[in-house]
């Protein structure tokens, strides 16, 4: 299929970078913000219901963050081939990649829901003490576990509308996926008019719902054919060799959000509750900056094949700047306001009473988040894939875990000094390798501009 819109051949190489990303990022932020939705309104609702079910939803947290870790880590190496295809002038080849992508999530969803309902139980355990709230988490788990084949689908179908320049489409389905979830939860949850009292269960079943209705929007355009099956080996290696780090940044934030939950499980389930709050808000205040990082990758990676490294360098300061003042807006909040922000889903007083010292201390950790998280994207979208990794690895567990679980030691208060501790170290890190990789640009180009200059 050729490529229309803001993914014409000169778009993405010649526009200036502000002008790109006005036209790309909106409509990915607002599309962002309603998925946030999904999980705020659900932990709404579910704190409405009950104190044991919004634990459950905190519990579950981490599992649903595994299926858009593989939905979208597959989605983004779809989309950052796609777009070297676009950039090489292979619409053929970028297609029959979206098709193999497609055939690699309905693959994943099926062992994935098979190893989660298996696992769910034992999983549960180790993060909630109370029945209660063991069962719930179970009935939640297992419900978006089994339905969940809409995200996997709909990742993979928003990226190849992505790399083409649509943006526009997987935010109106994004949209009306999260008024679906909306408009299912109270009467799921609660039993309104025809429908029963399912608790836990029917926000779990309204959130599926919403996932299938956005992945069938996405679906009308973004649907692309599976290639011969002598192709497939090539088209998924390339989308692996692009997509893991984004899958395997995902897998480790789960992995920590697992790990601090073990550990706040020891201080009681209100710990482990503020946890999930504090994602639940903090993913508004995120939105600028995942969006900012989405937009990147296609277009890094667009610009690093045709050598145009002075546009990646002031795509990257572009984005940085912007998400530093977005983020700013969010420490304002998590540092003045956090009694505010907790009040929206919880009323029990523990709850408040821990949250008021961790929200302030871990959003001081907002700042320093623009380099420690935008760095990885940028070293991905340029084929540093194990750099991009590396640093990944650094942030969510050498230094977040770790340093945690010390200061678990010293009292609960303590351990939230974990987030602006780890968010400083990473980011280093990732700067100096960075500027390294400016350094090595700088002189390719020097070194071209001279070898011209000779031959002229």
């Amino acid at each position: 299929m050729a490529k229309k819109g803001l993914s014409d051949p000169d778009f993405f190489g010649t526009q200036k970078i502000s002008k790109i990303l006005l036209k790309t990022a909106p409509p990915v932020m607002l599309a962002q913000l309603i998925q946030a939705l999904y999980n705020i309104v659900d932990s709404f609702f579910v704190g409405r219901y009950s104190d044991e079910a919004l634990t459950a939803l905190s519990v579950i947290y981490p599992i649903q963050l595994i299926i858009i870790a593989l939905a979208v880590g597959t989605g983004v190496g779809v989309n950052t081939y796609m777009a070297r295809k676009f950039a090489q002038g292979k619409p053929k080849d970028a297609d029959e990649a979206g098709g193999t992508g497609m055939l690699l999530e309905l693959i994943t969803w099926l062992t994935f829901t098979i190893l989660a309902v298996a696992l769910m139980k034992p999983y549960v355990m180790t993060s909630a003490k109370s029945p209660k709230a063991i069962a719930n988490a179970v009935t939640y788990g297992n419900i978006v576990c089994i339905g969940s084949v809409g995200a996997f689908l709909e990742g993979n179908w928003t990226k190849v509308l992505q790399s083409r320049g649509d943006m526009r489409l997987p935010m109106i389905a994004q949209i009306a996926g999260a008024v679906t979830n909306i408009l299912f939860d109270p009467l799921l949850i609660f039993g309104i008019g025809l429908f029963p009292e399912m608790g836990v269960a029917g926000a779990a079943y309204a959130t599926v719902l919403g996932q299938i209705v956005a992945a069938v929007i996405t679906g009308s355009k973004g649907f692309c054919k599976i290639p011969e099956i002598k192709k497939l080996s090539h088209y998924i290696k390339m989308i692996y060799r692009y997509g893991y780090p984004s899958i395997f940044m995902q897998l480790l934030y789960t992995v920590y959000i697992v790990a601090l939950n073990v550990i706040l499980a020891g201080f009681s389930d209100s710990a482990v509750t503020v946890l999930g709050l504090y994602y639940k808000a903090q993913s508004l205040f995120f939105i600028p900056l995942f969006g900012l990082q989405t937009c990147i990758v296609p277009v890094l990676s667009y610009n690093y094949a045709n050598k145009s490294y002075r546009r990646c360098r002031d795509l990257m300061n572009f984005s940085c700047l912007i998400s530093a003042v977005f983020m700013i807006v969010g420490i304002v909040f998590f540092v003045f306001f956090p009694e505010a922000l907790m009040s929206v889903f919880s009323k029990s007083e523990e709850v408040m009473q821990i949250g008021s010292v961790a929200f302030p201390i871990i959003g001081s950790s907002f700042l320093p988040a623009v380099i420690s998280l935008t760095m990885p994207v940028f070293f991905q979208a340029i084929g540093y894939g194990r750099t991009s990794l590396m640093l990944s690895l650094t942030r969510q567990v050498f230094c977040l875990i770790p340093i945690f679980r010390i200061f678990a030691e010293f009292g609960l208060n303590y351990t939230w000094f974990a987030y602006p501790i780890s968010e400083v170290i990473s980011g280093t890190i990732g700067l100096i390798i960075y500027f390294s990789v400016l350094k090595k640009w700088k002189k390719e180009t020097n070194k071209s501009l001279s070898q011209k200059s000779t031959t002229e």
